[in-house]
């Protein structure tokens, strides 16, 4: 019998609550508590305050779970965010979304992820000059095959990778706790930092990068075509992963708190290293670059397997695209649009090998894209309220409207800090945006219809 892998397959609801908390969890608990820690410290006076910021960005992350928790309840799709831009505003926002996606927000996490991997990898198993590039490639030819395969399979490696993840960092937080006081850490690393006395305006900085740490979240939006009942268990991966986020990123700055203090925080680059090695010695930070592979790869399978269903969606709509918008009923998985996400992952890679200016240069060029669509999302929340007033939702938001209002403030600030805070690579994510502008020759003038 032939395989089926027309369009006329559609996404099947095979993943339950804990796929999905799964895929939530190892999208956000990933590089970022290995690398921001740093950043918030040397913005914050007091460890009252560096604790209060990391609260008060679950808080926030928990805001913007309850607002998707309402659109993705009742308007399920394995289009996500794509899904109810297109319905909000029309078909060419949704397509600039989707080309956004693509080119810079998605496909630009995923080389970047994979270049974290490689970083920590190639230590192990060098493979020459360019042995990271070759390390982020291998890395995701070896997840997007994966995940064409299928998405059984992907999710029970999300799984896998998910409780590695978490396994790593209780790890890290054990040896936090079993160190010591932040006193007796700090005149161990040689003696405290001198104390910074950050303003309001550092404060603001360091909730950036909090924020930047918890990002992710909102893909648990291009499950909701593929869980079961939707209506529900939507709302029980986005509030359930969001807790579990929060608590792990509680526990995990408390334990850095006490086995480094805030003042050797600051002065680290390695905030892991430097407790694992206090813990264990050189051991000890050896094997944390284990535990940020697998963070890593944790990250890099649960963001290929979301981000290929914008492609899926878009190839509904182009026409040009219809290729794109192919189903494998074998694999229950969207295998074209899988193939064509890992095809320009990879010349991203190719790219960095040669011209790649790190973490930074990245966030740079991703942030304001992808805050600006989040802003358009939170707000398409006020437009569908507006619109039906009498329609029957599964599931309200809490406290509307001051609950999606607080969410809409908290993006259209984000969106104005990243364009503040940031250089070249901004305007650079901006114009690749604008590229994508002769798209919208190409999609049909029909408006996607309602469910």
């Amino acid at each position: 019998m032939p395989r089926d892998t027309t369009a006329s397959a559609a996404p099947q609801a095979t993943l339950g609550t804990l796929d999905g908390i799964a895929f939530l969890v190892g999208i956000v608990v990933g590089i970022g508590i290995f690398r921001t820690p740093q950043v918030v410290a040397a913005n914050a006076a007091t460890d009252a305050q560096y604790m209060g910021l990391w609260l008060l960005g679950g808080l926030l992350t928990l805001v913007g779970a309850l607002c998707y928790a309402e659109l993705g309840a009742a308007r399920p799709h394995a289009g996500g965010e794509y899904h109810y831009l297109a319905h909000a505003y029309g078909a060419p926002v949704a397509t600039l979304f989707a080309w956004a996606r693509g080119t810079v927000i998605q496909t630009g996490a995923i080389a970047t992820v994979a270049f974290v991997y490689g970083d920590y990898v190639a230590p192990w198993l060098p493979l020459g000059p360019h042995g990271t590039a070759l390390h982020a490639a291998l890395a995701i030819v070896a997840v997007t095959a994966v995940n064409v395969r299928g998405t059984p399979l992907g999710s029970r490696l999300q799984r896998l990778f998910t409780a590695l993840t978490l396994l790593a960092l209780m790890t890290v937080v054990a040896a936090g706790f079993w160190v010591g006081s932040a006193a007796e850490a700090g005149a161990t690393l040689g003696g405290p930092a001198p104390a910074a006395t950050p303003s309001g305006g550092a404060a603001g900085l360091a909730l950036i990068f909090v924020l930047l740490t918890y990002g992710g979240w909102n893909e648990a939006a291009y499950l909701s075509g593929e869980v079961r009942d939707v209506r529900r268990t939507l709302v029980r991966i986005l509030v359930g992963g969001t807790a579990i986020v929060s608590l792990t990123y509680g526990l995990v700055n408390l334990a850095y708190l006490e086995g480094l203090g805030l003042a050797s925080i600051r002065a680290s680059d390695v905030v892991a290293a430097d407790v694992m090695r206090l813990a264990a010695g050189e051991v000890g930070a050896g094997l944390i670059s284990l535990f940020v592979a697998c963070a890593a790869l944790s990250t890099l399978n649960a963001t290929v397997f979301t981000g290929a269903r914008v492609y899926w969606a878009l190839g509904q709509d182009v026409p040009a695209l219809r290729r794109f918008g192919a189903w494998s009923a074998r694999g229950e998985t969207p295998a074209n649009a899988l193939l064509l996400q890992g095809a320009i992952a990879l010349a991203l890679v190719a790219y960095g090998s040669v011209a790649r200016d790190g973490f930074q240069a990245m966030v740079e060029y991703t942030a304001p894209v992808f805050w600006l669509f989040l802003l358009l999302v939170a707000l398409s929340l006020f437009v569908f309220r507006r619109r039906e007033p009498a329609r029957a939702l599964p599931f309200r938001v809490p406290l509307y409207p001051l609950t999606p209002a607080l969410f809409v403030a908290t993006c259209a600030w984000m969106l104005y800090s990243s364009l503040a805070y940031t250089g070249r690579g901004a305007l650079l994510g901006l114009g690749v945006l604008a590229l994508g502008l002769p798209l919208l020759r190409m999609r049909g003038r029909t408006r996607p219809g309602e469910e």
